[in-house]
């Protein structure tokens, strides 16, 4: 074996979150999250963010693929195709229904507690994420979401609660899913699952805010890293990022400047977790614009003492910026200065197709944290077809994984990036978060369920399904 290469532990699995297939939204005591009040979608129409449940509307989280009641099956599906780790999340209102409680809901703690014994009962380790665009609606409601500084505690009583209750059946944790998502803080989408801030007809302090609730997200993450730590010193706790790196539109020296700015601003929060400080662009940045104004020095203590052991991240595409004469202070905030590569493919809901660049962001993260990453989603939204047999054939799929496979292998083998597991997004067809679609599928198992709620909720093996159980027999060497 060469000293670069996979090893013989890695992590194969697939990767999806609770809100996205759980359902059973009700059950058991569970309280309303912020995903539970979203409305179905489509491509380019955005989900509607409803005050409360309201009668009438679909809202697709409400029995998603009914995962809660059907999980066995699902996990022997991932079992049959060798899956070595599986990551979900926790619901964290099925733990604490209105997030405040002093005391946790025992039958929520259960319901983890039998799914993550039947993913060990065929040797596949849980990759947990603690806060995966699944606030409990009560603390948007009374506390405003994560621009409250009262989250840090409740957040750290329920990672307490749950690190005490699994700390023999997990050992990969991750704080808060995509927390770099919400730079586009004109996105209502993005800002109400990453931070539970809902904002009134486009609130002019949206900036102020989003930068004041990814702070106290950042103390909350660093206090459950080092919670956990003591709880169980074999704990191995991640950040997770959506990498999505940014290239300059072309050789202009404004474009190549734009881009780094653009980059900056999108994983100074990587920089926070892993190094345990803000970089000096953004503290500079700051202070020029009156930003982030509740920072102690408690605080910065927090950060340097809790820094991750592992950087998570989700690769999809990449993205390309251009200057503007009218941004002539090299700003970014999300799809203002976004233009169309010519160089890359797009799927069918125009993202960026572009392997090389997923090699790119694992030599890039590697080089500024000099931590070991672990791919916790990846994969092609795509519409699927069944064929009067019954079969899927899903060539779109494989070809994606495949050449995206190769290029993390690349990364490893080529340029000496640790990479401790690769999961594909949506491993079993589920509810979009962007879109709220069953149309927009990702999985290697077919569900049966369109936009509209209507389907047996039936599960059928994808080709893809077969690819994908030889590339982990092989350890990745069987990609053809």
């Amino acid at each position: 074996m060469s000293k670069y290469s996979l090893p013989k532990n890695f992590l194969w699995g697939g990767a999806v979150a609770a809100n996205q297939l759980e359902g059973a939204y009700k059950e058991e005591n569970k309280g309303l999250s912020v995903a539970d009040i979203m409305t179905a979608g489509a491509n380019g129409k955005n989900r509607e963010i409803t005050d409360g449940v309201v009668d009438g509307k679909y809202y697709p989280s409400h029995e998603a693929i009914d995962f809660y009641h059907r999980y066995k099956e699902d996990i022997k599906l991932f079992a049959e195709m060798g899956f070595k780790c599986f990551r979900t999340s926790i619901a964290w209102s099925r733990i604490f229904p209105k997030g405040d409680e002093d005391q946790p809901n025992e039958a929520g703690l259960k319901f983890y507690d039998d799914l993550f014994d039947e993913c060990r009962k065929y040797g596949i380790e849980p990759v947990i994420t603690l806060s995966h665009f699944e606030i409990p609606y009560h603390l948007i409601t009374k506390y405003g979401g994560w621009r409250n500084r009262k989250l840090i505690d409740f957040f750290t009583h329920y990672a307490e609660i749950v690190f005490k209750r699994y700390r023999d059946k997990v050992t990969y944790w991750m704080t808060f899913n995509e927390i770099d998502n919400q730079t586009d803080y004109t996105n209502q989408f993005l800002m109400a699952t990453n931070s539970g801030l809902i904002l009134k007809d486009n609130q002019a302090d949206a900036e102020a805010l989003m930068y004041q609730a990814a702070h106290y997200e950042l103390v909350a993450s660093a206090l459950a890293v080092h919670l956990g730590h003591r709880i169980n010193p074999n704990f191995k706790i991640g950040c997770m990022i959506n990498m999505t790196p940014i290239y300059p539109a072309s050789s202009k020296p404004v474009d190549i400047f734009q881009a780094e700015k653009a980059m900056q601003r999108r994983y100074w929060f990587a920089d926070v977790h892993a190094l345990g400080k803000y970089p000096r662009n953004m503290e500079a940045f700051f202070a020029k614009n009156e930003l982030r104004r509740d920072i102690t020095a408690e605080d910065r203590l927090i950060l340097s003492e809790g820094t991750v052991d592992y950087i998570g991240l989700s690769y999809y595409n990449s993205m390309t910026v251009a200057y503007k004469k009218e941004n002539p202070d090299f700003h970014f905030v999300g799809p203002e200065l976004v233009v169309d590569n010519p160089n890359v493919e797009k799927s069918s809901w125009g993202w960026p197709i572009d392997p090389l660049g997923f090699r790119y962001s694992l030599n890039w993260l590697a080089d500024h944290y000099h931590k070991p990453l672990m791919v916790v989603e990846n994969g092609l939204g795509a519409y699927d077809k069944v064929e009067n047999n019954g079969e899927i054939h899903d060539p779109y799929r494989i070809d994606y994984l495949k050449a995206h496979i190769r290029a993390m292998i690349d990364a490893v083998e080529e340029d000496g990036v640790e990479v401790l597991g690769y999961t594909p997004w949506g491993c079993i067809d589920l509810v979009s978060a962007g879109t709220g679609q069953m149309s927009k599928r990702y999985g290697f198992i077919y569900v049966d369920k369109d936009d509209q709620g209507h389907g047996s909720l039936k599960r059928i093996k994808k080709d893809s399904f077969f690819w994908y159980q030889k590339v982990i027999q092989s350890n990745g060497t069987a990609l053809d």
